[in-house]
């Protein structure tokens, strides 16, 4: 079943394979430890790039993402549960290792978004909206991040949604 956030550019892309035209798969982690997003790019070279609008961290604006080797698999687009995907990060730095490692000891999770660009427009990624999920199990060594990441789960979110803590309603505590 063809995704419909896919532009027509990037269909044809995938259909086509045009030896002009590389599709660049990137990644932004976000947490609310970070001072700025982590952006990688699967790529050789750094990537400058518009973001989509929407975006929650500088939406519209060109930023760079980081060269890295990285893999992932995409989820299918099925019916089927909670879609995951498998991300390695391969020669992470220090850096990058830290962050993930300080992140991983808070309770605030942490926010993958994948978003597709074209090398031949980079004016905004060809997926809209961009796929957005959340990492549940983080593995790091010295030299590689091995993590999954989930799509929103519906059938395990609480409900209601709102946590009943004595902080948020003082009339509960006694």
């Amino acid at each position: 079943m063809p995704d419909p956030r896919l532009s027509q550019a990037l269909r044809e892309a995938y259909a086509a394979a045009p030896a002009d035209t590389v599709i660049l798969h990137t990644l932004e982690i976000w947490h609310p430890t970070f001072t700025e997003p982590i952006r990688v790019v699967r790529d050789h070279a750094d990537l400058t790039a518009r973001l989509e609008a929407g975006a929650a961290r500088d939406g519209g604006q060109r930023v760079t993402f980081i060269a890295l080797t990285f893999d992932l698999d995409l989820p299918p687009v099925d019916t089927g549960p909670v879609p995951e995907i498998a991300v390695t990060l391969d020669n992470v730095g220090r850096e990058l290792s830290d962050a993930l490692e300080a992140a991983a000891i808070s309770q605030d999770r942490i926010e993958v978004i994948y978003r597709p660009f074209l090398s031949t427009d980079l004016e905004g990624p060809h997926m809209d909206p961009p796929i957005t999920l959340t990492l549940a199990e983080v593995e790091a060594d010295t030299l590689r991040v091995t993590c999954r990441a989930r799509m929103l789960d519906a059938g395990n979110k609480s409900f209601p949604s709102i946590t009943y803590t004595a902080q948020r309603f003082p009339g509960l505590a006694r």
